[in-house]
């Protein structure tokens, strides 16, 4: 594994006095072929005092997690976790029904015991430059199988939600004997605090190679009824000629792998991928409760009028739930709302649409939107419509025209300029400010200038007091 040379330099000093092992992530993502961003190192054989005291000529330590085992050094290469083995056993409910003690004289494979997934019980020994595998984690990466270590997953019910995030990140099947403890703990989902639900479900979003994965892993050990606006999908029928692939679930699950393979998703910071995610996870989440049969084009057919308005209730109330930021749902929600803005109406663009759609979108954007319809455009194979994707193209175009692909407009007739004409601030501002914004947006005028020339006219069709 290819270390930083101060890590390893680390490393080299904490081998004479105990045995350091590279551990969890940083060697599973190098056995994937991926480059380690964080390095966790336990220490066997030593004490905390005497792995404190090799730690400390290095850098500034922290021993916050003198409890566990645990103190984090800072390196010019980064901040690195150095821990004790320890033992677990449970104390009560939830994820920190635990009593953690530091145990240096646990072996490799008693060390591995302890940990979540085989594929992070692998150690990597840096002095012998050898991997240390005791469950066959190597085996089940190969294999692309998520299994659990042993019995005491069970302990911990954010084990699973780990799962649900893990399989998404790696494209990866549940092990069914670890399918099947998912569903023997499906019960314990409450006694999880929502911060921790939604750290999990936020990596979900942010990291998923294939996210159709983890929603497939909530199915198959039944914590998919624990989000229900997501499970009401399963089974909720679609028009076979419209959407070949089946039912709102299947299609969700393709609209979210769709999402993920778009170039625009993959060069998206963490932020814009959590809310493009979640809104395309929620983008029908109206469709259960609108779909019925109606006739269409002479007969009858499954529609779901109105899906994207009685979605954007569900989406917030999903998400406050989840325990997402709150900011957050102020980009999922209109994204939701308006997903089939292209689909309403087949007229041109107009410069006046597109400006009312990127308002009623802020804070989320028109470029946003468009990544959004092109999801769901892909989660209906083998379907592909030239007519959609045209339509998409040119929201993008009219938007870019405009300069409203990656913003809302903004007001150009403020307060101040209402002062500047010798008007006496009150009540009326308000009414006079949000009148000229609507006239700007129907392209009354596009500039400052051309603004207060609006607004002086306006004046003299609506006089009001002057200082």
């Amino acid at each position: 594994m290819k270390l930083p040379e101060d890590l390893r330099a680390v490393l080299d000093a904490v081998r004479h006095i105990g045995r350091p092992r590279l551990v969890g992530g940083c060697v599973r993502d190098w056995l994937l072929g991926l480059e380690p961003k964080d390095f966790d190192v336990e220490v066997a054989g030593v004490t905390f005092e005497q792995l404190h005291a090799a730690l400390a000529p290095f850098g500034a330590t922290d021993v916050v997690g003198r409890s566990f085992g645990v103190i984090k050094l800072r390196l010019a290469s980064g901040e690195t976790d150095f821990s004790l083995p320890r033992r677990e056993s449970k104390t009560g409910a939830g994820h920190r029904g635990f009593a953690i003690a530091p145990d240096p004289t646990l072996s490799d494979a008693e060390a591995a015991a302890r940990r979540d997934f085989t594929l992070n019980a692998i150690a990597y020994d840096p002095a012998a430059d050898s991997v240390i595998d005791p469950l066959g984690g190597v085996a089940d990466l190969r294999a692309k199988i998520l299994r659990h270590t042993g019995p005491a997953f069970a302990d911990d019910p954010l084990r699973v939600l780990r799962a649900f995030q893990l399989a998404a990140r790696f494209d990866f099947s549940l092990a069914p004997e670890t399918a099947a403890l998912g569903r023997s703990m499906a019960g314990t989902f409450s006694e999880l605090p929502a911060e921790r639900v939604w750290g999990e479900w936020e990596k979900w979003a942010v990291k998923s190679a294939k996210p159709s994965r983890g929603l497939a892993v909530l199915e198959e050990t039944d914590w998919l009824k624990h989000f229900p606006e997501v499970a009401v999908l399963r089974g909720t029928p679609q028009e076979p000629e419209w959407h070949p692939e089946g039912d709102v679930f299947t299609h969700t699950q393709l609209c979210l792998d769709a999402l993920v393979s778009l170039a625009e998703w993959q060069a998206a910071d963490a932020s814009r991928r959590r809310y493009l995610a979640l809104a395309v996870l929620a983008h029908d989440f109206g469709k259960p409760a609108t779909t019925a049969r109606a006739e269409r084009r002479g007969q009858l057919r499954w529609v779901s009028p109105g899906h994207e308005s009685a979605g954007g209730p569900l989406a917030e109330n999903f998400l406050a739930r989840l325990g997402a930021p709150h900011e957050l749902i102020g980009f999922v929600r209109p994204l939701v709302v308006h997903h089939l803005a292209h689909h309403h109406g087949r007229t041109e663009f107009t410069d006046t649409s597109v400006r009312r759609l990127a308002r009623r979108l802020a804070p989320a954007t028109i470029d946003d939107l468009s990544i959004v319809m092109l999801a769901d455009h892909g989660g209906r194979p083998p379907l592909r419509s030239p007519e959609t994707l045209a339509r998409i193209a040119e929201l993008r175009d009219r938007a870019r025209a405009l300069a409203l692909e990656a913003t809302a407009p903004q007001p150009l007739i403020l307060g101040r300029h209402l002062v500047t004409l010798g008007l006496k601030p009150g009540p009326r501002f308000k009414k006079i400010i949000e009148d000229c914004f609507e006239a700007q947006l129907d392209g009354a005028f596009a500039d400052e200038a051309g603004g207060m020339t609006f607004l002086k006219n306006y004046l003299r069709e609506h006089p009001v007091e002057v200082t």
